[in-house]
């Protein structure tokens, strides 16, 4: 039969390798979740770069440039309005 002494070794160390375990189970779940969170943000964050591009593109494309008649003066462009 095991001493009193041992057994209560066992039972405390058994008891903190649980709490080790929750404790690392914790840790890793939170990390997880960031880094899973900062992954949606970097693709949220690549989709508006992506619709700013287009909305870029179509600007500067000559297709979609159209001069309105009453955009046309014949004031350089830095004239001020007097």
């Amino acid at each position: 039969m095991i001493s009193r002494a041992r057994l209560i070794f066992v039972v405390f160390f058994v008891a903190a390798v649980l709490v080790g375990t929750v404790q690392l189970r914790t840790a890793t779940r939170r990390v997880f979740h960031r880094y899973r969170r900062a992954k949606v943000e970097q693709r949220q964050l690549v989709e508006q770069l992506r619709n700013v591009q287009l909305e870029l593109e179509g600007l500067f494309s000559p297709a979609v440039v159209a001069v309105q008649p009453s955009e046309v003066s014949d004031r350089p462009r830095g004239a001020r309005h007097e």
